[in-house]
């Protein structure tokens, strides 16, 4: 059965002991899909916004394994949610045809992102009016 598809926290497994932590995530269990491609983000300064951009195609899973940021998600209805992944056993998902800001990264942030699909450059919308254009054409 799958989950609906909309912007959630995800927690991971999280086990340890005296000789400290372990954090288990597996594509298609503990990560809403398939993983197709990993990449993480460091060294942003925390005026610095990453993303800002819409993806057609791909869902992406974000999680800060070191460090803080925040991402803010907007659905192009007006609608905002900023999130604070401060954990490194906490997520946020995010589905296809979100728009995403990264930004507020702290000096240590590791920020991991993994993806439903392989690059592809002309599946991202990188203009905020045309991604909410083609949200209202279904495109």
């Amino acid at each position: 059965m799958q989950k609906e598809k909309k912007v959630r926290m995800l927690n991971f497994p999280e086990r340890g002991d005296d000789r400290g932590h372990l954090v288990i995530m597996e594509g298609e269990k503990d990560i809403p899909f398939a993983i197709k491609r990993a990449f993480y983000i460091y060294g942003s300064e925390a005026k610095v916004v990453r993303g800002q951009h819409a993806n057609r195609r791909s869902e992406f899973v974000l999680i800060n394994v070191a460090g803080k940021s925040k991402v803010k998600v907007r659905d192009g209805k007006g609608n905002e949610t900023v999130y604070c992944l401060d954990r490194p056993h906490t997520g946020i998902y995010l589905p296809s045809m979100v728009w995403k800001d990264m930004y507020d990264f702290s000096q240590d942030s590791v920020l991991l992102v993994l993806a439903s699909t392989h690059y592809d450059p002309e599946e991202y919308i990188r203009s905020y009016e045309e991604f909410v254009a083609a949200l209202s054409t279904g495109g």
